[in-house]
Parts: C-alpha cells; structure tokens; sequence
C-alpha cells in the first residue's frame, strides 16, 4: 500500500486499503473467492475481524447475472416504481428499492457495447450473502453512484449493508453545549461507501476496498442489522417526492397517483390559510379532518383551490351545495 491509498480518518486511526487485481466480473463468479484471490497478492491487505468491505453494485450485479442487452431508455420503465422528475433525456426515478436515481441506476459504462447493467435485485440479501461466505467477521456495503438534489456531481452511497447499523442515531445524547439532541442520526454506510471510493475509483478497476478502524461498528456473526434499506425515506416524509415542474403538472391534473410524491397530507390549519390565498374572498372553516371553504363567485375559485388542496394531499368531497367545497385529506 502506498500512502495515497490511505485515508487517515479520526484519532481512531480509520484507514481505507483498496485491494488491485480482482479482474473482470462475469456472471457465476464466487465473489469471496475472487476477493480471497486477490488478497493473496503480496500488495493487498486481507481482510481481518472488524473490517467494512466495501464493494460495488456493478460487480455484485455482474455476478448474478443483472447484465443485459437493450438500451438504457428501453430498460427504465421495468426498474422504476415512480417517476420523479424529467429534463430531456434525464429522467429520476425512484426504483423499487426506493432509490431515487437518475436512469434507476442503470449503467452502460464497463460493459460491452450493446448492454446495460441493472441494479442488483436485493443489495442487502447480496451483502449479507458475501458476509457469510467471508471467514472473517467484516460488515458488508454494497455500493453505487448517485446525485445529489442540489448539489453538482455524484458520491458513492450504501445500497445493500450487513453487519453495519447504516444509522447511528444520536437522539437522546447532549453535545457539549447541553444541546440534547433530536434529529442528528449520521448516515454511517453512506459516510463509509463515499470514503471507500476515493480509493476505489471510477476507472481504477478496483471494485473493493476495507475500510479499518471501525470493529467497534460490526455486528456479530449472525447479525446482519436492517440493511440499506433503513436509509430510505418513507414516501410520506419525502419533501421532495416529485420535481418542481411534475408537481404542479400533477396537481392540475388531480393525478392521484402522483400523490406519493407530495407526502404526507398537510394539517388542516395550514390547507386552511393556503386555500384562502389562493381564492382571495373565499373563507376557509376547519373542523377535525375537514376543511370547508366558502367562495366568491368566481368561476376559476373552485379550481384553484382544488388544485390547491390535491398539491396539500388533500382531496375534495363529493355532495356540496354550489359555492362551497369540503375537503379531507388523501389516505396514505
């Protein structure tokens, strides 16, 4: 190891190694055979009890056979669960892992021409399979390549994690100050797959890395912990569940299946305040789960607070008299 391989990390002493020589991926090939492989080269580090391994997403996908022919574009709708946001060619997509990723991850680069890879079905059962056929205790994140909202370019994140809790929820503790705190849960896989692929790479041809340092974060033997998957959002806590342009298109044309995108329904006192400034005139009423608004004669005011309503998960009631609208928030 040279020491541009190394990532020196807290005074814990956090090392990230990457392991040369593991070659081409095809499908069938033993992933822990491989990986023994190549740590038997005098130039790689083996993994020892306490290491994360940190793999790729493309040579998991590789070895169970994801890769397959077609174009990216005739790909997309099989591996998307929702469209989120489109521009042009680039479309986000929220997968059926619920990944939101552009393209639902699929990648046309390192694979012949011709092909794409997809996504591995289940990432967490791949890593936890990996996991078990190490003979060392190591935890597992499996890794892709994704954007972020608002800022330019892309980071490695965690889909599929054994042996790791992926959060480490700070609720409860007090920082120095006395603060206690209530939201702070760091995205320890995530910290891990970006750290990890400063050594790996984009075209260096290493789909693995340890990272050393953390023992005290692997679970036993026979704990795998919830996986990635307890890095995903919920749809209803989901701020962001539909691009800006897709949002209003959803809300004029009362989509209700585009109502996952928009959350959880907002509260009645908010719906209230907002159907009223969109109907100037109007007068808004609120009891439990109900809001009723008065309108002026205006034959755009029921429109605009209905559309108003559905962008707040709200939906209207049937059996009004005319120049009153009621209504109650969608089901989840």
């Amino acid at each position: 190891m040279t020491e541009r391989h190394a990532i020196p990390g807290t005074a814990s002493g956090i090392v990230v190694l990457p392991v040369d020589g593991v070659g081409e991926v095809t499908q069938g090939d033993d992933l822990a055979a491989l990986l023994r492989t190549a740590c038997a080269l005098a130039s790689n580090p083996a993994p020892q009890d306490g290491d994360v391994l940190v793999v790729t997403s493309k040579v998991v996908s590789k070895a169970e056979g994801r890769v397959v022919t077609g174009r990216r574009e005739d790909l997309l709708a099989a591996e998307t669960d929702r469209e989120v946001a489109r521009r042009g060619p680039t479309a986000i997509v929220r997968t059926r892992h619920g990944l939101v990723m552009a393209a639902a991850g699929i990648d046309e680069s390192n694979t012949p021409a011709g092909t794409a890879v997809l996504l591995p079905v289940d990432p967490d059962a791949s890593a936890r399979a990996l996991r078990e056929a190490l003979e060392v205790n190591v935890a597992v994140v499996v890794t892709d390549t994704a954007g972020r909202a608002w800022r330019t370019g892309q980071t490695d994140l965690a889909i599929g994690v054994a042996g790791l809790e992926p959060l480490d929820d700070h609720a409860g503790r007090v920082d120095a100050h006395g603060h206690e705190l209530t939201v702070t849960a760091p995205a320890v896989a995530d910290e891990l797959a970006g750290a990890a692929d400063l050594v790996k790479g984009k075209l260096g041809g290493r789909p693995f890395a340890l990272v050393r340092g953390l023992g005290h974060l692997v679970l036993p033997r026979g704990e795998h912990g919830p996986g990635a998957g307890a890095l995903v959002r919920p749809e209803r806590h989901d701020m962001f569940g539909l691009g800006a342009r897709e949002a209003v298109l959803a809300a004029l044309a009362g989509d209700r299946t585009a109502l996952r995108g928009f959350g959880a329904p907002a509260a009645a006192a908010q719906v209230a305040v907002r159907l009223e400034e969109v109907a100037p005139g109007a007068t808004a009423h609120v009891e439990g789960d109900h809001v009723t608004v008065t309108l002026q004669p205006d034959p755009a005011a029921a429109a605009r607070v209905t559309t108003a309503a559905f962008a707040l998960g709200w939906l209207p009631e049937d059996g009004r008299q005319p120049g009153v609208v009621g209504f109650t928030p969608a089901s989840p």
